[in-house]
């Protein structure tokens, strides 16, 4: 390929990206909307995580199943001279459904109200868990923290074409393993 047809093909292909990436938020904006409100957004282990979300309907949305979930991932950053790579692995998932498959229709505003517990190491099997493993490990690297968890709760509305859903960052403290 000569370099005036790369010239004009990476141009092109990063426009047609941008659109397309455009494309499908304007999409998702159209058909509706998630906004989650917390009481709080700072837990202990095994405490509850009470909040609602209210979902907004512009156009019917055929929808599959509508639920809030709560997930840990886990971040690692490694350094290897000048470059820092990042991993992120899911470690922990609680679902709650809401709503199985339903039409929502046009202009509706529907307000929902959920609970959710925090993950608790009381358990006889936590620390065989991905959970308990990571803080394991995370316990014994305790010099260079390159390891954290993040948490979010996620409303999300499984629908025939684009989904829509909305997230909260969450902290959970799980200092009492310690």
């Amino acid at each position: 390929m000569s370099a005036e047809v790369l010239k004009i093909a990476i141009p092109a292909i990063l426009v047609l990206a941008v659109v397309l990436v455009a494309g499908y938020y304007i999409t998702r904006f159209m058909r509706g909307s998630i906004k989650i409100t917390l009481a709080k957004n700072s837990f202990n282990e095994g405490e509850q995580i009470t909040g609602s979300f209210e979902l907004t309907t512009r156009k019917e949305i055929d929808g599959n199943r509508l639920y809030v979930m709560l997930v840990g991932k886990e971040v690692t950053k490694e350094r290897r001279g000048d470059k820092t790579r990042t991993h992120t692995r899911e470690i922990y998932r609680d679902e709650l459904t809401i709503e199985e498959a339903k039409t929502f229709s046009a202009g509706q505003t529907m307000n929902y109200d959920f609970q959710l517990a925090t993950p608790s190491s009381a358990g006889p099997d936590f620390l065989s868990s991905p959970l308990g493993k990571t803080l394991k490990v995370g316990m014994e690297l305790l010099g260079g923290r390159r390891s954290y968890l993040r948490w979010i709760v996620e409303v999300r509305l499984d629908a025939k074409g684009v989904d829509l859903a909305s997230r909260k960052k969450i902290t959970i403290n799980m200092s009492k393993i310690v």
